[in-house]
């Protein structure tokens, strides 16, 4: 039988008796090191770069931050006296934790009871584009960390009370004057029926504490009541607040 020693083609081939390789008692063969600056250095320039544009994104994020608070500022004193307690009630009402920070949840209906109903998309968009980030409290329940993680909220993120001030006091002047007009009649139009009526009128007046008499209501009725059928429509109304 055919060795490697008495068959030099197959000694050549499986490196068998050329210099510098292993076998018994011999040297170990060629060691592979890798070029300075290789792989490890390749890694590290990698981390460095996505580790210098997170920074970069986060002082934009802060950038535009603070301009949209300074705008929402200048828009929060060009609101009403009213509109201003609308604010702040809608936030205070909603921060059920009473931290002065405000998570989806919260923001989703706080901004509902202003009158924005905005889908989950948007909710979520303001939260990345304009929240902060905060540590989950210790004490927060495995329900409501699986709810956020349901509607895909980070945890952390979250909206301060300052910055809740100056997105309402924008959206709120940028809003169609009719629409406002409109979010108000609804308010008078119990059962969405589509008119004010006097039984109406009577509610939201002692609601208000509002110590009107029934011959003023029934005359408010009667002054804008364009079509006679007792009632004060969409439409009529809209034209009573137009002027």
């Amino acid at each position: 039988m055919a060795t490697a020693s008495n068959n030099p083609h197959l000694g050549t081939r499986y490196g068998i008796g050329r210099a510098g390789a292993s076998g018994a008692g011999g040297a170990a063969g060629p060691s592979f090191n890798a070029p300075a600056g290789g792989l490890g250095g390749g890694q590290a320039k990698t981390q460095q770069r996505i580790e210098a544009e997170r920074l970069e994104r986060e002082r934009k994020l802060r950038e535009d931050r603070e301009k949209m608070e300074q705008a929402g500022q200048s828009n929060l004193a060009s609101l009403s006296e009213e509109q201003r307690e609308e604010i702040s009630e809608a936030f205070n009402l909603f921060d059920l934790d009473h931290d002065q920070y405000i998570d989806y949840h919260e923001l989703k209906v706080a901004m509902k009871a202003l009158g924005f109903d905005l889908p989950k998309q948007e909710i979520l968009q303001i939260l990345n584009t304009h929240g902060v980030q905060k540590a989950p409290a210790a004490t927060t329940s495995k329900a409501r960390t699986a709810a956020q993680q349901q509607y895909e909220a980070a945890p952390h993120l979250v909206i301060p009370y300052n910055t809740f001030q100056a997105l309402m006091a924008t959206r709120i002047l940028e809003r169609d004057p009719t629409e406002e007009i409109i979010r108000a009649f609804e308010l008078f139009d119990e059962g969405n029926k589509g008119k004010i009526t006097l039984a109406d009128l009577r509610r939201v007046a002692r609601e208000l504490g509002e110590g009107l008499q029934e011959d003023e209501l029934v005359a408010m009725i009667e002054e804008f009541d364009m079509d006679s059928d007792n009632a004060i429509s969409q439409e009529e109304f809209i034209n009573i607040c137009l002027g």
